[in-house]
């Protein structure tokens, strides 16, 4: 602001023009073009002046290097700076630059009409100044910082203000009725923090508002019923909050909500008959809750739009309704843990498009449901903890996509159908805790895709274990325990090499367990109350070698005395030693230290470790990895999920190491099940996949070890090394990496694990530059009870994110191949996810997609260092230019699946 009594300073250079312009007038007409062309190069120079030292002082305190006034002296063309008529800076767009420091001088740009810094690493409370002095400030982005504090209520002073993002800080308090003033708001992001209070009525009166985000926060009270007066808005979520009442009748009422979640709240009250007037309505999230009554039927009305809708983990009661089958763009429907009761509606079998039905944990009854085989798009089905009841069809497994079937807990009978083997895409199949009898069908073992579990335990099963288990190389679960199997263990089952867990207890199994690795690591209880069985892991002794002799291997009872008076005195022996050994390791553990920064700290007491690589075991010392990891110097890079470290064992050996983002203390809770994923995820057998080799867990810290990629990632390659003089053209090199990413994300979808981060920088290079898909383990790492909608709102690197994870909170398989199309176009183009060069807004995609509005050919926007080599490489890379166009389609519905993408681009390699 300028001081009483003085011009502002755009008022002064105004002034110092027009006297520059009555000047030229008074010059001779033969030198009116120069002299023009003077004034008008001086103005802007003394506008940009006006500026400068205010973008210097900022330079400085945000230590931004590549602001470099010798080598550009006007900040106008300095990375993320907008400049507007008159060189005004009007625009500062400096995301994910590590940035730290005191913003408070961007307060000193009075033009400024758009501020992201978000996803950097500031801290303390927002400056207050920013309120009032940014009149045109439109677009505010302070989202993923450290900010803590208060809102300040000054921000109600941001008259102009369109969009505002403060999610994922540490802010505090409640949400100031200073707010009420942006009247133009559209979209209001304060998800992720520690907020308190109730939300204010005065929201309702924003009636500009599109999209209201407040999730994962301590909000209490009720959902204001002037919601539904906002007639824009699209989107509200306030997911894990903690309101109460009723959803209100209102917030359906502008019939234009398309995104309602409400998950994880204390919500009482019944679903409101209103919700039938949003024709616009797609993703109904209302989980978690203590909601009561039936789902009204005029569901139906909503129709085609609703898509996925969740109502799990409720009081609700009464039929499920057949209007449910009337929306028939339905994909998910979750009805689990609630008091449903009656049969499943045949209706249901008309949505083509449903692929995960879950209503587990009710009180449904009849037969199996045949009609819902109608469902050729299913993926899941989930009918456990209810009482249905019958026999199975022989057509189960007509639904070809079918990787998720449980049964389990209801009082399905007769045998478990042959048909059972066309499963071929089946996961997990639960058939425990029913009626079910006759025997193992062999065909089971024609689903060699089935890895997380089989159990078949507490049924009525007889006869013997069938040997073409032993085809299931994959799985990782088999319960047959408490049955009537007979017979001995095959030892064909030695072919189940992914096994961890097994439970054969309680049947009439006998002979010799099997010498097998995962069967003498289970507990004895896994094989205990089969009287005829021997072996280890139980205490049975099958008998002694035959060299003794006929006489049932009796043996002098003074012999086996002196064995056991061996056995004791060796055993005194030895724990003497391993006592001094012991206050050895306590002492030398007391004084265990590092030096991080000059400082000395006692290492972190180390809770669990393992490496899963025998012939690595030696050669790997945990205390030297979390002494690594405490060292910033050793820090390589930082991701959404972790950061990631180099470890030099003192063995020499040399570790990529992950240090696993804890959320709400996620590793301690998960401890065990983190380690069960880390194991199966160290048995998948794909070379595309960059798998664990081990853990370490200390304190609320996970470390995930990796062996090292001595050719680094995919990013590093395109655009380090590809920046070089000694860069020589790759394309070659390049297509086979791209070929081996789909194959390895194919296989991902194939066994339905979706990729949370798909990007150049996740995506390692061994020796060979064969590619490696990495941070595979962290999408079942992350902490399960917070449900896809947290995890999607940070999922994914800038750049790669498709369009539709703002919107629809879920991590997705079209997502992931949009996130692969944009490392094609990388491949292709050799230019960043998100370019300076493409313009403000504009990222790779977009920037591709609209070449042809451009005029330029799609030879133009292809790196010309490979694309001219010759005719074969350009001819293939227009070809993958065309799928990567299919991948990074707008519309999730109109991308290929990933195997499609694998056949595509193996017919491109061929042509090579």
């Amino acid at each position: 602001m300028a001081a009483r009594g003085s011009l502002p300073a755009s008022c002064s250079s105004a002034l110092l023009i027009i006297v520059m312009a009555c000047a030229l007038l008074l010059s001779s007409s033969s030198s009116s073009s120069s002299s023009s062309s003077s004034t008008s190069s001086s103005s802007a120079a003394i506008m940009t002046s006006s500026s400068q030292p205010t973008m210097l002082a900022l330079r400085k305190e945000l230590m931004l290097a590549d602001w470099d006034p010798t080598a550009a002296p006007d900040c106008c063309s300095w990375r993320g700076v907008t400049c507007g008529d008159g060189s005004v800076v009007e625009g500062l767009d400096l995301p994910r630059r590590n940035l730290r420091g005191n913003i408070s001088l961007v307060s000193a740009l009075s033009s400024l009409k758009r501020l992201d810094l978000s996803s950097n690493s500031f801290r303390g409370p927002i400056p207050a100044s920013l309120g009032g002095a940014l009149p045109s400030l439109e677009f505010l982005d302070l989202s993923m910082n450290r900010f803590q504090g208060p809102i300040p209520p000054s921000l109600g002073d941001l008259r102009s203000l369109k969009s505002l993002n403060l999610s994922n800080n540490f802010l505090s308090g409640e949400m100031p009725d200073e707010l009420a003033k942006l009247e133009r708001l559209q979209e209001l992001h304060i998800s992720g923090n520690n907020l308190t209070g109730s939300v204010p009525d005065w929201v309702g009166n924003l009636t500009h508002l599109r999209v209201f985000s407040a999730y994962e926060n301590s909000l209490s009270g009720v959902i204001p019923k002037n919601l539904g007066s906002i007639s824009q808005l699209e989107v509200l979520n306030l997911h894990s909050n903690q309101l109460r009442g009723e959803i209100p009748e209102s917030i359906f009422a502008s019939g234009r909500l398309q995104i309602l979640i409400l998950t994880l709240n204390g919500l009482n009250g019944s679903i409101p008959e209103s919700i039938g007037k949003c024709k616009f309505l797609s993703n109904l999230r209302i989980g978690n809750n203590r909601l009561i009554g039936p789902v009204p039927p005029s569901i139906g009305n909503v129709g085609g739009s609703l898509t996925y809708f969740e109502a799990d983990n409720n009081h609700l009661r009464g039929e499920i309704v057949p209007e449910f089958a009337q929306c028939s763009n339905l994909t998910l429907l979750n009805l689990a843990s609630n008091g449903f009761t009656g049969t499943l509606p045949e209706k249901l079998g008309d949505l083509k498009n449903l692929q995960e039905l879950i209503v587990s944990s009710n009180n449904l009854s009849g037969e199996f449901p045949k009609s819902i085989l109608k469902c050729r798009s299913l993926s899941k089905l989930d009918l456990s903890g209810n009482k249905f009841s019958g026999s199975l069809p022989e057509t189960l497994c007509n639904m070809s996509r079918l990787q998720f079937l449980l049964l389990d807990h209801n009082f399905l009978s007769g045998e478990i159908p042959p048909g059972i083997g066309s499963c071929g895409r089946l996961l997990e199949l639960q058939m425990g805790s029913n009626f079910l009898s006759g025997s193992i069908p062999p065909e089971i073992g024609r689903i060699r895709n089935l890895q997380i579990t089989l159990n078949l335990s507490f049924n009525h099963l007889r006869g013997p274990l069938p040997r073409e288990l032993g085809k299931l190389d994959k799985l990782v679960s088999l319960d047959v325990s408490n049955n009537q199997i007979s017979g001995e263990i095959p030892a064909e089952l030695k072919g189940m090499m992914s096994l961890i867990e097994v439970d054969f207890s309680n049947n009439q199994l006998r002979g010799q367990i099997p010498a097998f690795s995962p069967f003498q690591k289970s507990p004895p209880s896994s094989f205990a109350g089969n009287k005829e069985l021997c072996g280890d892991p139980l205490n049975s002794n099958c008998g002694a070698d035959t060299n003794y002799g006929a006489d049932h291997h009796k043996v002098s009872y003074k012999i086996i005395l002196a064995v056991v008076g061996s056995g004791l005195a060796v055993f005194a022996a030895v724990s003497v030693v391993v006592g001094l050994f012991m206050l050895r390791e306590k002492q030398e553990s007391d004084a265990k230290a590092t030096m991080v920064a000059g400082v000395v700290v006692v290492a972190p007491q180390i809770v669990a470790g393992n490496v899963f690589v025998d012939s690595l075991k030696q050669a790997v010392d945990f205390d030297s990895i979390v002494k690594e990891t405490l060292r910033d110097s050793n820090k390589i890079s930082n991701g959404t999920f972790s950061s990631n470290y180099k470890a030099v064992m003192p063995s020499g050996l040399l570790l990529s190491v992950k240090k696993l983002k804890s959320v709400d203390r996620t590793v301690v809770h998960y401890q065990n099940k983190m380690i069960r994923e880390l194991e199966r995820f160290s048995n998948l057998s794909h070379a595309n996949l960059m798998r664990p080799i081990g853990y370490v867990i200390y304190e609320d810290v996970a470390l995930l070890l990796h062996r090292h990629m001595s050719n680094g990632t995919l990013a590093q390659l395109l655009h380090e090394k590809a920046a070089t003089a000694e860069y020589e053209p790759d394309w070659p090199r390049r297509l086979s990496i791209a070929v081996g990413v789909a194959e390895g994300l194919a296989f991902l979808h194939h066994i339905a694990i979706i990729h949370l981060d798909i990007s150049s920088g996740n995506i390692f290079l061994d020796s060979n530059f064969s590619a490696l898909i990495g941070e595979i383990e962290i999408s079942k790492l992350i902490d399960p009870s917070k449900g896809t909608a947290s995890i999607s709102a940070v999922a994914g690197s800038f750049g790669y994110i498709p369009p539709e994870y703002a919107y629809t909170m879920q991590v997705t398989v079209p997502g992931n191949v949009y996130s692969f199309g944009v490392v094609l176009l990388e491949i292709l183009t050799s230019r960043l996810p998100a370019d300076e060069g493409f313009g403000e807004g504009i990222d790779l995609v977009k920037w591709v997609h609209s070449a042809s509005v451009r005029g330029e050919t799609p030879e133009q926007i292809m790196d010309a260092r490979l694309s001219t080599v010759s005719f074969a490489w350009r001819t293939q890379m227009l070809a993958v230019l065309k799928v990567a166009l299919l991948c990074t389609d707008r519309a999730p519905a109109k991308r290929p699946k990933m195997k499609k993408v694998v056949e595509m681009l193996l017919e491109v390699k061929g042509n090579q």
